[in-house]
């Protein structure tokens, strides 16, 4: 008969391999806002040569927060990550709505300044 070493960690393998799949979904999602953020202000200050001084500001706006929540998110799915892992261990795991929330509110936010922008851009 085989000797093999069980570890904590081995007994709830298929929650810890979810875990880890969560978490590199919150990765992309962080990575995915911080780029249309950047997409967003790159392509207003290269083909846009808008006279309306609020429609920078705002491209601005939506540059640096969609950094500043892309950021945030990571540094929360990486707690969360920690967190739930040593949950799964001790077979308490509880939801977190935290990331979710804040995510969630994060990007309606950012969202009402991409509707501020494009109206501006389009006069209306």
């Amino acid at each position: 008969m085989l000797n093999q070493k069980y570890t904590i960690d081995s007994k709830y393998i298929q929650q810890h391999l979810a875990n880890e799949r969560t978490y590199l979904a919150w990765i992309r999602t962080s990575i995915t806002i911080m780029g249309v953020g950047f997409l967003i202000t790159n392509l207003h200050f290269s083909t846009l040569s808008s006279k309306i001084l609020i429609s920078d500001v705002l491209a601005k706006i939506i540059g640096l927060t969609s950094i500043f929540v892309g950021i945030i998110s990571i540094i929360i799915s990486t707690f969360t990550y920690f967190q739930k892992s040593k949950k799964i261990n001790q077979q308490t795991f509880t939801f977190s709505s935290l990331s979710v929330i804040f995510l969630s509110v994060a990007l309606v936010l950012i969202f009402i300044v991409f509707s501020i922008y494009f109206l501006c851009i389009w006069g209306f």
